[in-house]
């Protein structure tokens, strides 16, 4: 399974849809995803590809993670992950 695969698995779960149902330009907030659920999410998403995201639930806008759709939190893991395997 992709990386974009897995997270709209995540994402989608958690905002109760099927993966088919959740496009890369949702926004949490139109897939119903509460700030509860976000930071759920963002657990699961931590869990499932064993990185540290950088979010902070209390002030999403102060981290350089960017949170606004399904693409860029996709894009964020992979960069991520990237600079895991180069550590």
């Amino acid at each position: 399974m992709s990386v974009k695969e897995q997270v709209i698995a995540i994402i989608a779960e958690q905002a109760l849809l099927e993966p088919a149902d959740v496009k890369l330009d949702d926004t949490p907030q139109t897939l119903g995803i509460d700030s509860l659920g976000l930071v759920e999410s963002i657990f699961a998403i931590e869990e499932a590809f064993d990185i540290t995201v950088p979010f902070n639930a209390n002030d999403p806008s102060s981290s350089d993670f960017d949170i606004s759709t399904v693409a860029t939190i996709i894009d964020g893991i992979e960069r991520l992950r990237k600079d895991a395997a180069t550590t």
